[in-house]
């Protein structure tokens, strides 16, 4: 008798009863990623920003006096202002408690936003180029609160957070302002 050669017979391979679990097994690792990253978009959209939880950058952005002039000319800031006294006999130094507001430091090509409200004179442009400093501002632009300072870009402060062992890469060097 002859056999037809068109004919099979269907025998289950152990390779596919591997297959059928390797694509269960890789849809639900896929179900599980697609869910934790759902969980962990909607933890970090409603993470509460406040005063005591400044978490980002947007964040400053927003506080900053000015915030649309502020980020278009210059950068915001977060200000720190205490007062040290110095005595001399006996030797000692004594620190008031310090205050935090947010500022704004503007780029030196940007000065004419605050010569042309009248903040700043000719005279402390001169003087604040001349020691190659820039101006930097607390409180609303027109405002009687305003506060404006010809402060200097201190190149030696470093983030020593990214100088830790084992850190990826050298820390990126920021703008000249």
């Amino acid at each position: 008798m002859r056999r037809n050669s068109s004919t099979r017979t269907a025998t289950k391979s152990p390779a596919l009863g591997n297959s059928t679990f390797n694509l269960t097994s890789i849809a639900i690792l896929g179900g599980v990623l697609i869910l934790g990253i759902g969980i962990g978009i909607a933890f970090s959209s409603t993470a509460t920003l406040t005063p005591s939880n400044v978490a980002t950058r947007e964040f400053i952005d927003i506080k900053a006096p000015n915030p649309e002039i502020c980020v278009q000319y210059g950068a915001s800031a977060m200000v720190m202002d205490a007062r040290l006294f110095l005595t001399l006999n006996p030797f000692s130094v004594y620190v008031s408690q310090s205050s935090m507001r947010p500022g704004c430091v503007l780029r030196t090509n940007n000065w004419q936003v605050l010569e042309q409200k009248g903040l700043i004179t000719s005279q402390q442009v001169r003087d604040c180029k001349n020691r190659l400093n820039t101006f930097a501002f607390t409180g609303e632009l027109g405002s009687k609160d305003v506060n404006i300072s010809c402060v200097y870009q201190n190149s030696g402060a470093q983030n020593f957070f990214l100088n830790e062992p084992g850190a990826v890469a050298p820390p990126v060097e920021t703008e000249r302002f």
